[in-house]
């Protein structure tokens, strides 16, 4: 027989098994896991990813700037290396000569040894036995130790730049192709959030005139108003943060690197009472550039969707302000 108080335990179970049991479907049937985010937090998202995409792109402005100089001194090698190659290969012809007529005249019965074609290391480091030539013969031998030096050191060059190449080409190919990725999520991010590309459009307001070429950069700039941000241009259809200022300041005949940490580091640092019109105004830890016109204003490049604009420069903390060197 059970107790009086097993029983009551049992009936207490019995009457507090459907309450757990709703509780537990109650729970599992909660809000949904996946709830679409509000507009606020795709704006929030959007502002995150573009942020995060910058910086990216600046990355990759910096390495295919890399790859665009490390191709420039290839190609310079390669120009230095023909004329090289025709004065070591006319020098190896001269002391060919010289060590077949010495042979013919038995001036040096060793030098047949001189003649073998398995290559210019055989015979330059044979040269220094021709001790019995004749002074003017022996300054053309060395000019064939100097020749054959040149061409090795320019062909050495040569091949480790060639190396840095292929190695930056990889890597920026990489890159950009991740930052494809990263730019196909971001646009869906703002589809999702019901925001369209803004449209091209040409300035046609007033601009400012300021003396000198940051008066030229700042014209420039005014110009590009309306021009779509395309990732990694530098124009003239369309740029990105630092291509923007780059191609400011060359209009003005001044030389910029197409990334903003890079620009910051070629400016002179100014404090903010210091601003005046063709200084650049950085942001982001140097993610972002722009470039100031005045009266607290300042034209970027702003994102993917948008369009070249006027800003206050208070649009973001400022990092920091610089002064381009003339």
């Amino acid at each position: 027989m059970s107790s009086p108080h097993g029983r009551g335990r049992r009936a207490a179970a019995r009457l507090l098994a459907p309450a757990g049991a709703l509780t537990i479907a109650l729970l599992g049937f909660g809000a949904p896991a996946h709830a679409a985010p509000s507009a606020a937090e795709l704006r929030k998202q959007i502002t995150q990813k573009s942020d995060q995409l910058e910086k990216v792109v600046e990355q990759y402005n910096k390495l295919n700037t890399q790859l665009k100089e490390t191709r420039a001194e290839a190609a310079a090698l390669e120009r230095e290396l023909g004329p090289l190659e025709v004065k070591a290969d006319q020098a190896k012809g001269n002391v060919a000569r010289i060590a077949s007529t010495a042979y013919r005249t038995g001036s040096f019965s060793g030098l047949n040894a001189l003649l073998d074609s398995s290559g210019d290391g055989r015979l330059l480091a044979r040269l220094s036995a021709l001790d019995q030539l004749a002074t003017s013969q022996r300054a053309q031998i060395d000019e064939a130790h100097r020749a054959a030096g040149d061409r090795f050191e320019v062909k050495a060059a040569l091949d480790a730049r060639l190396q840095e190449q292929t190695t930056r080409f990889t890597a920026v190919e990489t890159q950009r192709k991740g930052i494809e990725r990263d730019l196909a999520k971001l646009k869906e991010l703002r589809r999702q959030a019901g925001l369209t590309d803004e449209k091209s459009s040409t300035y046609t307001g007033s601009i400012p005139a300021y003396k000198g070429k940051a008066g030229v950069a700042v014209a420039f700039a005014y110009k590009q108003l309306g021009k779509p941000y395309v990732w990694a241009a530098d124009g003239p259809n369309g740029y990105d943060c630092s291509g923007l200022t780059l191609a400011a300041w060359r209009a003005a005949g001044v030389s910029l690197y197409h990334q903003a940490a890079t620009q910051w580091r070629e400016v002179a640092h100014i404090s903010r009472s210091q601003l005046l019109p063709g200084d650049l105004v950085f942001y982001s830890g140097l993610g972002h550039v722009a470039l100031y016109v005045g009266s607290g204003k300042v034209i970027h490049a702003p994102t993917t969707g948008e369009v070249v604009k006027i800003a206050s420069v208070d649009m973001m903390s400022p990092y920091g302000y610089g002064r381009v060197r003339l």
